[in-house]
């Protein structure tokens, strides 16, 4: 019997991550912590589950320790499976050359062989920094009907914004006789998502011809999408209108997360129909204490809370201490937040261990922006740090 799969995923998620500063200085960006008990890549994986891809290569790169270690098996996304399954594809030395990936385009071309092994009839391509709920088997019925070579999930942005995206310009009929990246008079407001599905044939055919250009960048947005449509090939648009976020900039990180909040929220990650599944630490229910006090806030497992925590998220093993007040902040795990400490408007990642009586960050108000405080920091008691500071060093006193 011949085993093949119909589509594989290829994900990408080797990027630096600069833009989040001291979030990614030690991980992987799709490695971030979320919505206090997920990680970024937690969601194109699950939404590869539900919609029936099993199997998945997960391209890394850069700081790639945690994610390999978070990724494991895939026993929580269900992708421990024999034949498929998750599988990460870090670079490698080959008999003749090897070398980092040098774009997105290049990074596929080096794992061939992965895809050719599954024998598939689409490949579909994502990115491991987005945070959305997405059916890409109806993505790729879509494929099929219109026979295309190419078809790229795109959606509408306000045409300010469209600048900073890959611009889709269509006939009526969803075919793209266009594309533009990162335009300055942008024509339209359909935004790449950066989510294609490729027949297979043609995905290779393209990575070789691109491989051999000493001219290119080897990105598909830059160099392969453009001389795909040049060369006359079928492209389609598929456009998606539901909830969709680029977590790239440590605001979008932000604004995201807040939108979990509320008994409404725009971003709901609690739908039993399209479960998003993470490697969730195994920790005791939260407790809070009986002067705690608690508003519009996600707490996880695991967390001690006896001060006031305000349109927040907390991740699991957070403590925070008495008299302690964290308003508008995204608190990640295993933090220690001790007595009198107020933070506001803050992103504390993992590990921290913020002293007594210091005062983080400054209300939106302000218009100084999200304070940052790196991994595995300690802030010494009375410390101020203001609003829109970056930190990632420890602090043994005074003003920041």
């Amino acid at each position: 019997m011949i085993r093949k799969k119909k589509c594989i995923a290829m994900l990408l998620a080797g990027g630096q991550g600069s833009r989040l500063y001291s979030l990614t200085t030690n991980i992987a960006k799709p490695a971030v912590s979320f919505g206090g008990k997920y990680r970024i890549i937690d969601f194109p994986l699950s939404n590869c589950v539900n919609s029936g891809i099993d199997t998945v290569g997960v391209l890394t790169q850069y700081q790639p320790l945690i994610l390999n270690t978070y990724i494991g098996n895939g026993q929580p996304w269900d992708l421990d499976r024999e034949f498929g399954g998750v599988h990460t594809l870090p670079p490698y030395q080959g008999k003749n050359s090897s070398d980092w990936y040098k774009g997105t385009a290049n990074a596929i071309y080096q794992n061939l062989r992965f895809i050719k092994q599954y024998d598939p009839d689409y490949v579909l391509i994502l990115s491991g920094d987005h945070i959305y709920k997405m059916n890409y088997s109806r993505m790729l019925n879509y494929h099929i009907l219109n026979k295309a070579d190419c078809t790229i999930a795109a959606i509408n942005v306000p045409i300010e914004e469209a600048s900073r995206f890959g611009v889709l310009n269509t006939k009526e009929d969803g075919s793209i006789y266009e594309f533009e990246e990162k335009p300055k008079k942008p024509k339209s407001t359909l935004a790449s998502m950066g989510i294609y599905i490729f027949s297979t044939k043609k995905l290779e055919k393209y990575l070789k011809e691109d491989s051999k250009n000493p001219k290119s960048s080897n990105d598909f947005g830059k160099d392969v999408l453009p001389k795909m449509l040049s060369c006359g090939e079928k492209m389609m648009a598929y456009v998606f209108d539901g909830y969709w976020k680029d977590v790239g900039t440590i605001e979008s990180l932000y604004e995201a997360n807040m939108d979990l909040l509320g008994d409404s929220p725009k971003f709901d990650v609690t739908d039993s129909a399209w479960k998003i599944q993470s490697r969730s630490p195994l920790a005791p229910p939260h407790y809070i204490g009986k002067v705690a006090k608690t508003f519009n806030s996600i707490i996880m497992s695991g967390c001690e809370i006896y001060g006031e925590v305000e349109n927040s998220i907390i991740s699991s093993n957070v403590i925070i201490k008495k008299g302690a007040v964290i308003k508008n902040s995204i608190i990640m795990g295993d933090v220690i937040i001790n007595e009198d400490a107020v933070v506001d408007y803050s992103i504390i990642d993992e590990c921290a261990n913020i002293g007594k009586n210091v005062k983080i960050g400054e209300n939106k108000e302000s218009d100084k922006g999200i304070t940052l405080i790196g991994r595995n920091l300690v802030i010494k008691d009375n410390c101020i740090i203001e609003g829109g500071k970056i930190v990632d060093k420890d602090m043994q006193g005074g003003t920041l």
